[in-house]
């Protein structure tokens, strides 16, 4: 399953129940990155939709907004707070943290985002091709083997015994299992 959010590129089509329940479908797309705060948001929006008296806002689409931030009627604050962490992230791991909170049953709405990307960068242990090359690269760090003992040993037995308790994999993705 490949996470093809960017959240720093996230946008919301931005239109009124007024003008829809009307058969407008006027609006605009707003980049979520361009406001510091919901507060500056809904600013804009009220702006754009100035020709009404207190406009409800209608999200009449959206993109990159992970799931439970948003609603037709409803954008969360956090989604805010979100984009600056990801902005300061590191692009390598922007996808893999998808997948950990994901894995890991975390939501994004509930929880604190550094908390997460703190838990995140704890548990991520980096990117192969599979659980047998990170088998591999694990028994290539032993100094207690031999290269004897390690051109005959069962790699995969290996992964499949790690993965079972101690890490998990997903997409490409090592995860310590904490």
């Amino acid at each position: 399953m490949t996470q093809e959010i960017d959240i720093t590129e996230a946008s919301v089509y931005v239109g009124t129940y007024h003008k829809y329940n009307n058969g407008s479908l006027y609006g605009k797309w707003l980049k979520l990155g361009d406001y510091a705060d919901k507060d500056d948001f809904y600013d804009a929006c009220n702006e754009l939709h100035k020709d009404e008296d207190e406009p409800e806002m209608m999200f009449q689409d959206y993109e990159n907004i992970p799931e439970g931030l948003i609603k037709e009627y409803w954008i969360s604050e956090k989604v805010f707070e979100i984009i600056e962490a990801f902005a300061n992230m590191d692009e390598s791991q922007k996808d893999p943290f998808l997948i950990w909170c994901t894995n890991k049953h975390y939501q994004l709405l509930k929880e604190d985002i550094n908390d997460l990307i703190s838990s995140f960068q704890d548990d991520y242990i980096g990117e192969y091709d599979s659980e047998e090359d990170f088998a591999l690269e694990l028994i290539e760090l032993r100094d207690d083997l031999n290269e004897f003992a390690k051109r005959y040993f069962d790699y995969k037995a290996y992964a499949n015994d790690i993965f079972c308790s101690d890490y998990w994999y997903d997409n490409g993705f090592v995860f310590y299992n904490s």
